[in-house]
Order: C-alpha cells, then sequence, then structure tokens
C-alpha cells in the first residue's frame, strides 16, 4: 500500500458518487486506475438491470476496486441488491439510515460499506452499524449538503469519536489541492473525498459549460431554489452563475413544476425534461438552456484553473501533499 493509502487502496482520495451520472464507468475507471477509490452513482431510481450494465462496463476499464453510491431518499432496494450481487467492492450511502443489518448483509457478499455523513449524531450512528469507513462531509461541499457544520470543526470531532478503531475518516467539503489534502491529514482524516474537482476533469460526463463555468468562477452559494419537488429539504451548495444571481430569491413554496422547460437530456438512458429550477445538473447529453441550469459546486472551486485528466488529478495531489509534509512542515518542525 502506497502513500496514505485506506482501505486496501494505493492512495487515500476518493471521487464522489457524482449525480445524477456525471461518475460515469470511464472516470471511475480513471480513477481507479490511478490508485483512487472511484464511485458510480445509482440511479435515483430503480433499474437493477442497467446498474448491473454500468457495473461491467467499468470493469472492461479496470481490474482494480470501485464502488458504487446510494441515495436513501430515493428507491434503491432493488439497486442494492443488483450491486451486492455484482460483489462490488465499496457501498458508498448517503441520506439515509445506516443499519447494522444493512452492513451486516453487505459485508456477507465482501462489499465494505462507507457511508456519507453531515454531523456528529450521524457519525455516531454510523460507527455504532460497524461501517468500514467515514466520509465526513462539512457544508463547504458542493451538490446536496447533509449537514450545516464546517469541515474543520466537524472532521476533529469524529476522528475523536472513531478513536482507536479500525475505521478510517475521509474528509470531504472544498477540498480541491495538496494543500487542502494536508489540511484534512492535520486534521485526523485519513483520506479525502472530493467532487467539483473531478468534476472538472477530461472522463468526467458533465457537459462541457458546467466543466468551463468551474474554471472561470470562483463564487458558490448555499441555497434550496433548485429541485424543490423533486428533491424536498435538501439544500445545495451551486456555482454563483448570472442565472443563479436573477433566481436566487425564487419564492418559498414555488417550485421547478410551475416552470417552463429550458432543455433535454438523457439520464442513465431515460430520456428527460428539464425544468427552469430543477435540481438536475447538465450532462454531455444535456441541450437547450445549458447556462440556466443547477451547476453544484464546492467551495474550492476558485482553486480549479483547468480540466486535467483524473489521473493527473490524484499525482498532483499525492506528489503536492509529500512535497508539502517534507519540506514545508518537516523545515518548521526542524526549525
Amino acid at each position: 500500500m502506497g502513500w496514505s493509502g485506506i482501505l486496501g487502496l494505493e492512495y487515500g482520495i476518493v471521487q464522489a458518487p457524482l449525480g445524477p451520472d456525471i461518475s460515469g464507468p470511464e472516470l471511475v475507471a480513471a480513477v481507479a486506475n490511478a490508485g483512487g477509490l472511484g464511485l458510480l452513482r445509482a440511479p435515483d431510481w430503480e433499474s437493477p438491470e442497467y446498474l448491473k450494465d454500468l457495473i461491467r462496463k467499468t470493469r472492461t476499464l479496470t481490474d482494480k476496486p470501485f464502488g458504487v453510491g446510494i441515495v436513501m431518499v430515493f428507491p434503491y432496494k432493488l439497486n442494492l441488491k443488483a450491486l451486492l450481487e455484482e460483489r462490488v467492492s465499496f457501498l458508498q450511502l448517503s441520506w439515509g439510515e445506516i443499519t447494522k443489518e444493512l452492513v451486516n448483509e453487505a459485508h456477507s457478499f465482501g462489499v465494505k460499506v462507507v457511508p456519507q455523513v453531515g454531523s456528529y449524531e450521524e457519525a455516531k450512528r454510523a460507527i455504532d452499524s460497524d461501517v468500514d469507513a467515514i466520509i465526513v462531509q462539512g457544508v463547504e461541499a458542493g451538490g446536496h449538503v447533509l449537514g450545516r457544520d464546517g469541515l474543520i470543526s466537524l472532521l476533529p470531532r469524529v476522528v475523536d469519536l472513531v478513536g482507536n478503531r479500525d475505521i478510517p475518516v475521509i474528509a470531504s467539503g472544498g477540498i480541491v489541492d495538496a494543500r487542502g489534502y494536508v489540511a484534512a491529514l492535520a486534521l485526523g482524516a485519513q483520506g479525502i473525498a472530493m467532487g467539483t474537482r473531478f468534476i472538472a476533469t477530461n472522463e468526467s460526463y458533465a457537459h462541457h459549460t458546467y466543466k468551463k463555468k468551474l474554471i472561470e468562477m470562483d463564487k458558490t452559494e448555499y441555497t434550496d431554489v433548485f429541485g424543490r419537488a423533486r428533491w424536498p429539504g435538501a439544500p445545495q451548495r451551486v456555482l454563483h452563475t448570472p442565472f443563479f444571481n436573477d433566481w436566487k430569491d425564487f419564492p418559498d413554496g414555488e417550485n421547478e413544476l410551475s416552470q417552463p422547460v429550458i432543455g433535454h437530456t438523457t439520464i442513465h438512458g431515460k430520456e428527460r425534461e428539464v425544468r427552469r429550477m430543477a435540481g438536475t445538473v447538465p450532462n454531455a447529453s444535456t441541450a437547450g438552456d445549458v447556462e440556466s441550469m443547477a451547476m453544484y459546486a464546492g467551495e474550492g472551486v476558485g482553486i480549479i484553473k483547468e480540466i486535467l485528466p483524473a489521473a493527473e488529478v490524484i499525482k498532483r495531489l499525492v506528489d503536492g501533499a509529500q512535497l508539502l509534509i517534507q519540506q514545508k512542515f518537516h523545515a518548521h518542525i526542524s526549525d
């Protein structure tokens, strides 16, 4: 196992399961081949055969371990059964209750369970369920945010809670470069999970306009204006685009169902209309008024200056973190 490896992986770097289908087989395989943990995103509806096909396609691109992320507020039981039958290496879970029964079932198939939590209380329940690792998400993260605590305060509390148990703690929220990686390690994490930085890669299935905006823009906002009907009570962090600036005061009590159709997309093989104020980010198949669609991004977006291959993102993280630790911090300690 190489520097900062976790869960049998070479490096302690996790690519978040980017919805709805931004982290497809190409991105997940690229991350896995570079020594990190890539995570597919399961459909937000029951589609077990489609999910099996996604997993099998990913296996044609890598022989390394990878996983699947499930958002538990949507129907998932058949998808869960499918990924267990396929015996993927990792099951990432969010927005739901992680029970011992679920963890034990996954373990019986040889699948490790890695929940994402957004609060101290969630972390405690996950630990009590014998999970294999925990992703701690701070409010700095892009997309739908689980909790309200900043990573710098929440992460060390969860690290202390885990104590000497063999449960790696993985930091998530606003991390995009080696400096963030080292900061997370200093706070007690054993790895990092990144979403925004991996959207801005060659292999991600994000629309080219979305990727371009991640490079050009540096401001995000925590809001609840997108996707209120489809996913109520799930605030999100988005890019502060010109469209968002015009619509950030979208009245309470209104949602996307009353808004006009502004585009079309295909998500996990299904054609969909995209309404204004919907929470669906534009993927590579999306057509229409893309600049008026939701674009999730974490607070670290202003540091991202170029679209890179996923393997290069991982290499720069590892090399840069090693350099920081060996040269800057070691030098200060020696002095």
